[in-house]
């Protein structure tokens, strides 16, 4: 464990240049106690890896020190055929790079390792698009991510699901997302922080001659992940308590957001017939009367009084219509 960890750092330092301990110890996931401790053994080892005191300090090797340690675990060499996605990678224009990179790899690997990363590429398969839903269709994908690598600037004419009519954006696109079959770019738009777009709602799209500098603070990930946590704050608005049978439990895993299952599962139980009690979260009253009905004479509501009644008075007009 510790030998992978060495190797990993002096990979880090080969990559990236100087790095501070508190960098390198985020990044490997231990202590900067522990970071001293390695860069030590590295320097016993022979690597010539110093440290420079102050505030742009940090650890660096010399100039011009490249390592061989290019050798490759029968895992890592799994993980990085398992990683390559044929799909999203065409998709950015990038399936035939891929597909070289690929072939490289494969090339280098001993026999062993190559028969095991073809058993990897020929038994798994990702599919990103949720059931009952197509792929986007982003034509200006492409040139969205040519923007990303260049850091220019678009001049975009976009049609949001807030406005009937299409607005024109210069934007600066951050980074790209993949979500479920979906693509977004995160752009800057001359506001206080970047926004996200879908990118199957550009309608045209010019590239324009600006740079533009992403933010060194900026990081993709931690803003995804920002996002999609506030936007399901904002999407919950209110609650419901229901009774559920068995079988509604099981219908509603098969399409019910991941939130409001767990709710369910963390419900108490109540007899007879395995009925259980929980408190789910809802986006609106519409909303949940549809999603609810979905689950048929498998859920009871209970609460609040104006759900009730919507689905009370849905069902008696179903009454009528087949009576």
């Amino acid at each position: 464990m510790r030998a992978s960890r060495l190797v990993t750092l002096l990979l880090l330092l080969q990559n990236r240049g100087r790095m501070t301990a508190a960098e390198l110890a985020a990044e490997l996931e231990v202590s900067v106690r522990t970071i001293y401790r390695d860069v030590e053994s590295l320097a016993a080892a022979g690597i010539p890896v110093y440290g420079e005191p102050g505030h742009d300090g940090g650890y660096a090797l010399v100039d011009g020190y490249r390592t061989r340690l290019t050798g490759l675990t029968a895992q890592e060499a799994e993980a990085l055929f398992l990683a390559g996605l044929p799909g999203p990678a065409a998709e950015l224009g990038l399936g035939s790079v891929l597909t070289a990179a690929e072939l490289k790899l494969e090339a280098a690997l001993p026999d062993e390792l190559r028969r095991q990363a073809r058993r990897i590429r020929e038994r798994f398969h990702l599919d990103a698009p949720g059931w009952y839903q197509e792929a986007d269709d982003v034509p200006h994908l492409p040139a969205v991510a040519a923007a990303v690598w260049q850091q220019r600037a678009l001049q975009v004419r976009y049609r949001g699901w807030y406005a009937p009519e299409p607005v024109e954006r210069r934007l600066e696109p951050y980074g790209i997302v993949l979500k479920a079959g979906r693509w977004y770019a995160v752009a800057h738009a001359g506001g206080d922080s970047p926004r996200i777009y879908r990118i199957s709602q550009i309608l045209d799209l010019h590239a324009l001659d600006d740079e533009f500098a992403v933010p060194s603070d900026f990081d993709l990930t931690t803003y995804w992940q920002s996002h999609t946590e506030q936007l399901q704050g904002r999407l919950w608005r209110g609650r419901a308590q229901i009774l559920i049978s068995p079988a509604g439990v099981d219908r509603l895993r098969e399409f019910g957001a991941q939130t409001v299952i767990d709710a369910v599962e963390a419900g108490e139980d109540e007899h007879p017939g395995g009925w259980r009690r929980a408190s789910i979260p809802i986006e609106t009253l519409t909303h949940a009367e549809g999603e609810l009905l979905r689950l048929g004479a498998h859920v009871k509501v209970v609460g609040p009084p104006e759900l009730r009644e919507r689905i009370s008075a849905t069902a008696r007009a179903l009454a009528a219509f087949y009576r």
